[in-house]
């Protein structure tokens, strides 16, 4: 043994090759500071034992390594940021001394090396991989860029523009297209990698493998000219401004570096390498993407342990209530291979449901991502039907129908006379009280909300809604199947909206506020989506959600919590309902919809929605857009803080996953509790404070005042 240690070890073999083995004490292999130190001791005591001729690293896992431990990142971005460059440059410097090990390295790849694992495998001279390996860089969906050598190592191997496509979108790659693109140099089957490893280094080291020149070619300049180069860098650039935007600088500031660092060696690209990753470690962005993926991690690993109490096993879905709506949730179940019931007592419901499936198929297989075989089983496992006995063998049934208490009502109570006793009855309802609804149930302890989100098979999330008299079985039961749905459940308790309609409600009253106060819904629209980054303003999103859906939301909104959220007096979205201007459903709404030339969906300002405003608005005014931003995004942020108080939403990381999952939230920013923080708690009660006047929406809780003062952490208390 050469080097042990607790998360990888060095071995001498008989042929006089040293195996590095990463074998971490948890399931998977991640650069952590204990790893990279113990990389630099392993490192070194190759160096330093006499007849070494060759390294072969290796993973004793299933997977190589899934990349550096983002639970450091935290605490070490909120260092200086001549700080954060020392670590990051000293952690660089181990990598670079493995790399300069005066023997050849070949690295044998399994399963996923990401991020720090593809630059611990391109600090190698050979990569062999199996066909298991993802390969890839994916820190610009953190925010950041590559630290330990990727800008450097990987242009130099495969070239400038492969190696910024693969870091500015952070996809990976199989093995066969990474062999194709230069990035490895051999694919082989999983039980011939090691195999296929040592037979590659024993040519490197009896010299018919030249991996000298490799090694010098990744620490040289670029070789392009001046040409080549510009032609190169004004193009990612163009494809990065085209694709990322402005609000995310990560994958700017790496086709600067990479730019910036042509012409010189290693050493000299790694310093600007480490540079820019502090740079952008220091961003709101990064901070925001770091939050988001430890927020992921949270929701996943609370989604499956809640899932592992499931004692019932559902293998057959019903969905009531046909249409658009149902289609979706019923392709959902089916394309995951279980077989859905589809009922409805209307054939036309029947029809678009299944045409909404179909629809949803068609163009899988128009993108190359549905074959044949995989839409013809998925249409299979949905049986529509009119018969109400045909749901009897169900185990969880999925009512569906319209956004009425009473009629959700009956349909619940017919339900529950036709299944079976252990059957799990949901309401895929977006508003009404799941308590409410269970009163028509002579056993509401199997019964809770099941809120998709439109379009279903777009949407990641799922709101699991509890009552009060919801059982923990019943709970596990559905988490487990939205996870078996390829969805993310988060678990929500009863009230008015539950939380994401319950925060929406709010944002959508200071929306139609403004335009009282003689605001432009264009200008509105434009500002939310240009500046603050939602993928709709409220004025379009309005449209797609419907008027009649908007107004009767509002409405249960407004019975439900009558101090803050009574309807508004001249609400636009109301004059608009009332004159037959439903959005997109009737191609008129706050704009006009029609198809372009090219046959693609086109919107414009509705003439006649400013002409049914006047009178009921003031004359029209220019707001800033500070203004614009703080009067529709205080009242949701409120609302938001009110449901964590009020245990509706247990922490802020689920209730940010919540609204990106379920609205778009802008991902840069994080979440509605990451944007809270970004800004400052003291700094967002002074705002709202400034605002209070406006009403109740913008009036803040004892709570937050009593947090701002006392400098604490709505994440602190995620868990």
């Amino acid at each position: 043994m050469i080097f042990e240690g607790k998360s990888l070890s060095v071995t001498l073999t008989d042929d006089s090759i040293a195996e590095l083995v990463f074998d971490a004490q948890g399931s998977v292999n991640k650069f952590d500071r204990q790893t990279v130190e113990e990389l630099d001791k392993a490192t070194q005591a190759i160096a330093s034992t006499d007849g070494v001729k060759g390294v072969l690293v290796r993973s004793a896992k299933s997977t190589f390594i899934v990349g550096a431990d983002i639970t450091e990142f935290t605490p070490l971005f909120e260092m200086a940021p001549e700080d954060i460059l020392e670590w990051v440059a000293k952690t660089s410097q181990v990598f670079d001394r493995f790399e300069d090990l005066p023997v050849p390295s070949v690295v044998a790849v399994n399963g996923f090396a990401l991020g720090g694992g593809c630059e611990m495998a391109l600090a190698g001279d050979i990569r062999v991989v199996d066909t298991t390996a993802k390969i890839g860089l994916p820190e610009v969906k953190l925010g950041l860029m590559p630290g330990f050598g990727g800008t450097v190592r990987l242009p130099r191997l495969i070239g400038a523009d492969n190696a910024l496509e693969w870091m500015t979108t952070g996809r990976d790659r199989n093995g066969e297209k990474a062999l194709k693109e230069g990035a490895v140099d051999a694919v082989v089957a999983p039980e011939k990698l090691h195999e296929a490893a040592r037979t590659m280094l024993k040519s490197a080291i009896d010299g018919k493998l030249d991996w000298q020149n490799r090694r010098a070619q990744k620490k040289a300049p670029l070789m392009l000219n001046t040409n080549e180069s510009m032609m190169s860098f004004s193009t990612a650039a163009a494809m990065v401004a085209a694709q990322a935007g402005k609000h995310y600088p990560a994958p700017h500031k790496m086709v600067e570096t990479v730019s910036k660092a042509a012409g010189l060696d290693r050493d000299g690209a790694l310093k600007l390498e480490n540079e820019g990753f502090v740079a952008l470690a220091k961003t709101d962005a990064c901070k925001a993407q770091v939050g988001i993926f430890l927020a992921d991690q949270l929701v996943k690993s609370k989604g499956k342990k809640v899932a592992k109490g499931a004692t019932k096993e559902v293998k057959q879905h019903a969905v009531l209530g046909a249409g658009i709506m149902g289609g979706g949730i019923a392709y959902q179940g089916a394309v995951k291979g279980i077989p859905t019931v589809m009922k409805d007592i209307n054939q036309a419901a029947l029809d678009l449901g299944l045409k909404e499936a179909s629809g949803i198929l068609a163009k899988g297989m128009q993108r190359g991502k549905v074959d044949a075989k995989k839409m013809a089983s998925t249409l299979n496992n949905i049986i529509p039907t009119l018969d109400q006995n045909a749901i009897a063998d169900a185990d969880l049934v999925i009512e569906a129908v319209v956004e009425n208490p009473k009629i959700k009502a009956a349909v619940l109570a017919d339900t529950e006379k036709t299944v079976a006793d252990d059957a799990i009855i949901c309401s895929n309802t977006s508003t009404i009280s799941i308590n409410q609804l269970a009163e028509s149930l002579n056993k509401p302890e199997r019964f809770c909300g099941m809120h998709f989100f439109n379009p279903v098979h777009k949407m990641p999330l799922v709101e699991i809604i509890r009552g009060e008299q919801t059982s923990d079985a019943t709970i596990s039961a559905v988490v487990a199947a939205t996870l078996k749905m390829g969805k993310t459940p988060i678990v929500v308790n009863d009230c008015p909206g539950f939380l994401v309609n319950r925060v929406l409600f709010p944002y959508f009253a200071g929306f139609s506020q403004l335009l009282i106060d003689g605001a432009d819904f264009t200008a509105v629209d434009k500002v939310m989506e240009k500046v603050f980054g939602w993928p709709m303003g409220p004025a379009f999103l309005l449209d797609v959600v419907g008027m009649d859906t908007a107004d009767h939301a509002s409405g249960v909104m407004s019975d439900g919590i009558p101090e803050r959220m009574q309807k508004i007096d001249n609400d636009p979205v109301t004059l608009l309902y009332k004159a037959g201007r439903l959005g997109q459903k009737n191609g008129k709404g706050f704009y006009d919809f029609s198809l372009d030339k090219r046959g693609r969906p086109a919107k414009k300002a509705s003439p006649e929605a400013y002409a049914l405003f006047e009178g009921h608005v003031a004359a029209s005014k220019d707001f800033d857009k500070e203004e614009i931003i703080a009067r529709v995004m205080i009242p949701m942020a409120n609302e938001a803080i009110r449901c964590l108080e009020e245990g509706i939403v247990a922490s802020a990381a689920e209730a940010d996953m919540a609204l990106l999952f379920g609205l778009g939230f802008p991902p840069f920013r994080g979440g509605i509790f990451r944007y809270i923080e970004t800004m400052g708690l003291a700094n967002f009660v002074a705002l709202a404070d400034k605002y209070a006047s406006l009403g109740p929406i913008y009036q803040i809780s004892d709570g937050v005042r009593e947090m701002a003062a006392a400098g604490k952490s709505y994440f602190s208390q995620s868990a």
